[in-house]
């Protein structure tokens, strides 16, 4: 078994509101930077994983994702997965 590094990110869905995103977004043109638009907030998991293979890594991962880590119905997420 190797351990691999994986990082999951987290967003919501296009078309979905994101009131923390708008927030962000209006706080920022408040101080000036209305150069920013559309600011979505998603997160950002980091774990380390026993697997076989990368491709074993990535299957139990994205199995996390859609029981736990991830609401498929609003969010969207990518799996990065690396090496020790």
């Amino acid at each position: 078994m190797t351990l691999f590094s994986v990082e999951v990110r987290v967003t919501p869905r296009a078309g979905i509101l994101d009131p923390q995103g708008k927030a962000i977004n209006s706080a920022l043109h408040s101080l000036e930077f209305a150069e920013v638009d559309d600011v979505r907030v998603g997160r950002l998991v980091r774990m380390r994983v026993r697997a076989g293979s990368e491709e074993e890594a990535r299957r139990k991962v994205d199995e996390m994702c859609r029981k736990l880590l991830a609401n498929p119905v609003t969010e969207d997420y990518e799996i990065a997965v690396g090496g020790r």
